[in-house]
């Protein structure tokens, strides 16, 4: 016999709760994975439903026969490789997993427009944990709760029934068999249309979620095991100083600094409404206006602009597994130093010296494990005094990184206001955003100026600098942040990117350089593919794989190289 006090009132359970608490749905592995499916291509593939409809009479019933084939089919495909990989102990982890990941991909998808191809996924593996943590936001959580934790929470109700493994193998061998057969008659009723629709606009392939990243996440590992059983293949290995070195009386440095997610249209020796570059207005620069990046993100620009291959040649492969201008440069005789405030110079600078600023602790200029640029000057004329012969310094920006703008400049900077000081973009107004961005290339034009600076005051080296970004941004048009779109589709922001150059007079006058015929030739339009030939060139190197055509200050500069 139970004694309850009479104070304590006996609450009884909703009979509602009791019955979800008690009922555990027996499902078997096919339907489970079925519902899964469903649930993906109803409720996560927004963006490319938006795309696949665009244009369609919705209240037509082709339109709706049509987007109702087109689901059946990729649902069914689903269906049939996802069978290959679930069994009753598999069946929960694997969707469980699928479940978080496209959770997160559809928020980022949705909030940007991001398209997950291969070079996405690729910048999504080489992500580090500081670009994570921007990334991380409040209005992050309510999207999980609903495309992941609802999920998650039936997932856990559900047992998985069993059965004889013999008979499991051919009722799994009829499901993906007949969701086959499904997948091409559905495809078949609609084939006109889709094809139309795949061959007009590839790029909406991408957006078919989870196939999408499980598909480009395949490609990316099996290329980045191809590229780790290959050793990397040498270039220029002719490459030596020019006879004209015999005659200079000092080495030269030559610094070159890697924009990030800097776009040509906000710069303001480009003609911007808005003055963002202020102090390289001032010094004696020549401004590139026209200038194309290889890709629309680092992972594909940075490998791509140092290469031979460059955007006119592209090859993913080739370019990873042959080595980079500068390991041309190194073999010639001029010491490489590559000095990183981002993500690492993404192989083009393997076997170099290297230094990063993720372990700097100067109060002024680092906070959180993240620096401002300016950290790359510290000790830098010490360490080109150092050097009695001739050096490149590579300096990686971390620049306008997104979506914290607000975090790559200091309160100096702040001089365009409202300010979104948010990663959450989607909490502020565009102009908020443009204003951050802004900002940030105010304090890009600031630290630019200040290397010209320390490059014009030291005396031990005959200097010259360049300046490129190495893609650009989106920042609103359409709809559209951040960057990363497929290079077929990228709008200008994304792809057209600032370039400068400065000299000092001891570099023009022992490379005879003519910077008055470079301020004539400066809107001739120009892309990354310039640049591995024009530092070639500029640094007066002998080697057969040097392509004057793609020199960019060839024909301003008195001929010193015996080709």
């Amino acid at each position: 016999m139970t004694v309850v006090s009479s104070g304590s009132p006996v609450i009884q359970p909703n009979p509602l709760q009791r019955r979800w608490f008690q009922h555990r749905p027996s499902l078997s592995v096919e339907m489970l994975t079925a519902l899964a499916c469903f649930f993906f291509l109803t409720a996560c593939n927004t963006l490319f439903w938006q795309a696949a409809m665009d244009g369609r009479d919705i209240t037509s019933l082709a339109s709706w026969g049509f987007a109702c084939a087109v689901g059946i089919s990729l649902g069914a495909i689903h269906l049939a490789i996802l069978l290959l990989f679930m069994n009753r102990w598999t069946v929960k982890p694997l969707l469980g997993l699928l479940f978080v990941v496209t959770g997160f991909t559809t928020y980022y998808m949705q909030r940007y427009h991001v398209y997950l191809d291969t070079s996405m996924v690729r910048n999504v593996l080489r992500t580090d944990v500081k670009e994570a943590r921007d990334l991380m936001t409040w209005s992050l959580l309510p999207h999980l709760l609903v495309y992941t934790g609802l999920p998650l929470l039936v997932l856990t109700r559900v047992t998985i029934k069993t059965r004889p493994w013999r008979r499991t193998l051919l009722i799994r061998a009829g499901w993906i068999l007949v969701a086959l057969v499904i997948a091409v008659g559905a495809m078949l009723a609609v084939f006109q249309d889709f094809s139309s629709l795949m061959r007009n606009q590839k790029t909406v392939r991408h957006l078919i979620t989870p196939g999408n990243y499980l598909v480009s996440l395949g490609r990316v590992l099996a290329s980045d095991m191809k590229g780790a059983s290959k050793p990397i293949q040498p270039i220029g290995t002719d490459a030596k100083l020019a006879a004209s070195w015999q005659q200079r009386s000092k080495p030269t440095v030559l610094v070159l600094v890697v924009g990030e997610t800097a776009r040509a249209m906000n710069w303001g020796l480009n003609g911007y409404s808005r003055q963002t570059t202020p102090e390289l207005a001032k010094l004696d620069v020549i401004n590139f206006p026209n200038v194309q990046s290889c890709g629309s993100n680092t992972e594909v620009s940075v490998p791509c602009m140092f290469s031979p291959f460059g955007r006119r040649n592209y090859d993913e492969d080739a370019i990873k597994q042959h080595e980079s201008v500068l390991h041309v440069l190194n073999r010639a005789g001029h010491k490489v130093l590559w000095r990183d405030n981002q993500s690492g110079c993404k192989g083009v600078c393997n076997g170099l010296e290297t230094e990063s600023t993720s372990n700097e602790t100067d109060a002024a200029l680092c906070q959180n494990g993240s620096c401002l640029d300016e950290i790359m000057l510290k000790g830098l004329q010490e360490r080109i005094t150092r050097e009695s012969g001739n050096i490149v310094v590579v300096m990686h920006q971390l620049g306008n990184h997104g979506p914290a703008y607000y975090k790559r400049y200091p309160a100096a900077m702040r001089r365009f206001t409202p300010t979104c000081d948010t990663s959450d973009l989607g909490k502020c107004s565009v102009e908020a955003v443009r204003n951050s961005y802004d900002n940030a290339l105010l304090y890009t034009d600031h630290f630019l100026a200040e290397t010209i600076k320390l490059l014009a005051k030291q005396t031990s080296h005959d200097a010259a600098m360049i300046y490129v970004s190495d893609h650009g941004e989106s920042l609103g048009e359409n709809g559209i942040f951040l960057h990363g779109l497929p290079y077929s589709i990228a709008p200008k922001e994304q792809t057209s990117v600032p370039m400068v150059m400065w000299t000092s007079p001891g570099y023009a006058n022992s490379f005879g350089l003519d910077t008055q015929c470079m301020q004539t030739q400066r809107t001739s339009p120009l892309s990354h593919d310039n640049l591995f030939h024009t530092m070639l060139g500029m640094l007066d190197v002998n080697t057969n794989i040097y392509d004057r055509n793609y020199d960019f200050v060839a024909a301003c500069r008195r001929p010193a190289l015996s080709k």
